[in-house]
């Protein structure tokens, strides 16, 4: 009966400890208040913000995304990107941004692989200067040649 019981104390520690890691990481994407909140009154940006958290509890060294701000309003876009990039520096995993946005991949990689029909056709470090912002030579020159890539030219955006 001890061993039962010291497996269940053990159980309790482990969700404690959980618990503990899953409030702090709601706390680090300015969510603490919202810890008791049904999923379905988050708005989007909420959600996306708690799906950060939940991916960062374990302190992952990879961190996959999958078009994670693709649903959201520009302005939501604009915050998150800003919130990745501090989560980012505090927790130093290795990130796979998957986007078709090519402004942001700009703003957030290091580096932009393009896929064409499953296969490699385009591998480009990014070295604009960080912070990135739209508005210099750099960034714009980037986009223009990645957009060309793809076959967009800004004349017809």
């Amino acid at each position: 009966m001890a061993a039962g019981a010291r497996q269940r104390d053990d159980r309790i520690a482990v969700d404690r400890r959980g618990a503990t890691a899953a409030l702090a990481a709601l706390g680090e994407v300015n969510l603490a208040g919202k810890a008791k909140a049904w999923p379905r009154t988050l708005s989007g940006g909420e959600a996306q913000r708690v799906a950060l958290a939940r991916a960062l509890v374990r302190e992952p060294q990879l961190l996959l995304l999958d078009e994670p701000f693709g649903a959201l309003d520009a302005l939501t876009r604009i915050k998150m990107h800003g919130l990745l990039m501090d989560l980012y520096r505090r927790h130093t995993p290795a990130v796979l941004l998957v986007t078709h946005d090519v402004d942001e991949a700009i703003l957030l990689a290091d580096r932009v692989i393009v896929l064409t029909d499953g296969v490699i056709s385009l591998d480009v470090d990014v070295t604009v200067p960080k912070p990135r912002t739209r508005d210099t030579h750099e960034f714009s020159s980037l986009r223009k040649r990645l957009l060309s890539e793809l076959g967009v030219s800004e004349d017809k955006e």
